[in-house]
Order: C-alpha cells, then sequence, then structure tokens
C-alpha cells in the first residue's frame, strides 16, 4: 500500500492534479460523462443497469465520506491519503449519472416539449462551476445528488418491474424523496462541520422545493416518459410490411438539416394518404398503449387543432424500438404536427410538417428505407 502510495505521490497524473486544482473538477465531471456515453447502450441491459446501480451507490458514500473530512474522522486512516480526491470523485460520479440521464432521454427525436426541464438539469449541473465554494457548498451538493437521485429511480424503477405509470413515477420520486431527506438528516447528526455550515430546515425547504418543481414538470407533461424513447419518426408517403420490415418511402431532409429525417414540407397529392412511421424503444416486456396525435394549426383561430388520436400498443425489448404507424385520409393543407405521447399524454416526440396540395409539383429527394 505504501509503495504503491508513494507511486502515487510522484506520478504524472498527480502532478496534474496539483497543476490544474482550478479545473480538475470540471475534468472528472466530463470524464465521468464521456465514459458513460462511450459504454451504455440500453437501460434494460444488465452491465446498464449494474454500472448505474455502482455510480448511484458509490456517489453516496463518497458524499458521506467528504462530508467527514473537516471532523477529521479519517484522520490516521487510510482515507486520509485519498481525502483531496473525493471531490473529484463526486464530480465523476455526477458527471457519470448525468450522461445516463442524456443518454436514456435524449433518445426522442423532438425535445422541444421537454427542453425547459433539461435546460434545469443542466443549470443544476453545472451551477457548482460558478460558486465560490464548488462542490464544498453543501446546499448544492445535496441538491443536485436530490436531483440525481430522483431521475435516477424515474427510470430505474419502471425497468425493473415493466411497467410504467402516473402511480409509479409518483412513488419513485417519494422513494428518491425518503433517501435522501435520511441521507441527508444522518450526515448532519454525525458531522459537526456540517451542522456548522448548513441550517438544516433551510435545506429540507430546497430539497421539497425540488421535489415539487420536479413533480410539476411531470404534471405539465414536461418531462419525457422515460425509459421509453422514439427512436425513429417519420411522415411519409408510403408505406409497406415485408418480411417483418417496414419499408417507408419520404421526402428526405436537406443535407444541411442532419439533425431531421424527414423534409419539413409534404408535397400532397389529392386521395394520397399520410402516414407517421414511428420506432419506439422500451425495456424489455414493458408494455404501453401510444397515441399519434394529428394536429393541424387553424390560422382563423391562431391554434393548433387535434384532428384524430390514433393508437397503438408496444411491447418492448426490441434493440432498435417497436415499429408501428398511423395514417389520414383527406387531409387540410397547411402546417401539421404529430405528437406521440402515452395513455397519460407524455409527450415522448413530435414529428412536424407542412402539407403542400399542389398537381404541378413532385416530391424531391424521395427516399426509401427500411425499418
Amino acid at each position: 500500500m505504501n509503495r504503491t502510495l508513494e507511486r502515487f505521490k510522484r506520478s504524472k497524473f498527480r502532478k496534474f492534479l496539483n497543476d490544474h486544482k482550478k479545473y480538475a473538477p470540471v475534468f472528472f465531471f466530463i470524464g465521468g460523462f464521456i465514459f458513460d456515453t462511450l459504454t451504455l447502450g440500453r437501460i434494460d441491459r444488465l452491465y446498464d443497469t449494474v454500472i448505474l446501480c455502482v455510480h448511484m451507490t458509490s456517489l453516496t458514500i463518497v458524499i458521506y465520506l467528504y462530508n467527514l473530512v473537516d471532523d477529521d474522522k479519517w484522520k490516521n486512516t487510510w482515507l486520509e491519503r485519498y481525502q483531496d480526491l473525493l471531490p473529484l470523485a463526486i464530480q465523476f460520479f455526477f458527471g457519470g449519472l448525468s450522461s445516463a440521464y442524456v443518454i436514456y432521454y435524449f433518445r426522442s427525436v423532438s425535445a422541444s416539449k421537454t427542453a425547459s426541464f433539461f435546460i434545469l438539469l443542466l443549470m443544476l449541473l453545472f451551477a457548482n462551476e460558478f460558486l465560490k465554494k464548488r462542490i464544498a457548498n453543501k446546499y448544492l451538493q445535496f441538491s443536485v445528488y436530490f436531483f440525481i437521485s430522483f431521475t435516477f429511480f424515474t427510470f430505474i424503477i419502471p425497468v425493473f418491474i415493466k411497467d410504467m405509470n402516473t402511480y409509479i413515477f409518483i412513488i419513485s420520486g417519494l422513494i428518491s424523496l425518503s433517501i435522501t431527506i435520511v441521507f441527508i438528516t444522518f450526515i448532519y447528526r454525525v458531522s459537526p462541520s456540517t451542522r456548522y455550515e448548513i441550517m438544516y430546515g433551510k435545506l429540507l425547504v430546497l430539497i421539497l422545493s425540488i421535489y415539487a418543481v420536479i413533480n410539476s414538470f411531470y404534471f405539465l407533461n414536461l418531462i419525457p416518459p422515460v425509459p421509453l424513447a422514439m427512436a425513429e419518426g417519420v411522415v411519409a408517403h408510403s408505406l409497406v410490411k415485408k418480411d417483418n420490415k417496414y419499408i417507408v418511402t419520404y421526402e428526405a431532409a436537406e443535407w444541411y438539416k442532419f439533425w431531421r429525417k424527414h423534409s419539413v414540407t409534404y408535397i400532397h397529392k389529392p386521395n394520397e394518404k399520410v402516414f407517421a412511421f414511428t420506432s419506439i424503444f422500451a425495456p424489455t416486456d414493458l408494455k404501453k398503449s401510444i397515441l399519434h396525435r394529428w394536429k393541424w394549426y387553424n390560422e382563423t383561430t391562431k391554434n393548433w387543432d387535434i384532428v384524430d388520436d390514433i393508437g397503438y400498443d408496444i411491447n418492448g425489448g426490441r434493440d432498435n424500438g417497436f415499429r408501428g404507424y398511423t395514417y389520414k385520409n383527406n387531409v387540410k393543407e397547411g402546417l401539421w404536427k404529430i405528437e406521440v405521447i402515452t395513455e397519460e399524454e407524455l409527450v415522448l416526440g413530435v414529428i412536424d410538417f407542412e402539407i403542400i396540395v399542389d398537381k404541378t409539383k413532385k416530391p424531391k429527394r424521395l427516399k426509401k428505407k427500411k425499418f
């Protein structure tokens, strides 16, 4: 152990940390982010589940160890030698868990309805870079911990029980809230330095406020319904199923619009069907009802009119998502969007396009693809 410690003290890595103490937390945060981005795939895969649970457990342990450093709890123990690395470890696990969050939450084709929630996430995750004490600020530390914990439980519990709905979301949030409060209370009781730095009541109010905000976002349909994710979403001119493959013909977007597959302009011929094809990932054995909500923009009222709700059931487990489609006849000219939603009306994604009825025009860049 002593030889290993001496080698570490003389290592280039330790020298690098000493020379860049100011930016080390950022490096470790990014390191955790990159690690999970490169290694995580499916949320219901055993490897992913183990990694996420290890991250969450390790984060809890490291925060406990770090908060007792100022009480000399680890003095004359082997942990004393590594206590300078504890805040970096916290940043690493924050980065690792947040990257998993990004991977699983941003798979939808459109996040337009949930952008504000992700802005809130980024603000909480990077706020420590703008605070003087950074991760040493315990109000920030426990707030981010609770936010990370809440999001962790809201998508890991549905994976385990193979179901998801509003009731399960509420239960997941309460589990996270209970664990966080017990954790904070325990540290507060055993750590005099923590009692000196924070007001227990003020911290609880902050945690409860975050809890209320996240729940408000959920009931306002501003949180995507993880662990579901919309992998594909296109508006198409034709769709044929052959040999368990969906052959979809759609007008491809311009080359510079790399973030979307189909063109926003849909050249429509009279009596032609307009297809909406989606592929939705769900964990193995998780069953759910999905709706395609077709909306047309009414220029007279300046509102989006709901034209139709067409649904189908999905069964999770397929790597590239459960495929399904809906279609409409006799569509009007103008702006359209199809909201892909759950039965609780949580938005998975939005397919937007403009229908132009013109017999003289032909669709450009028609592309045929198998899904």
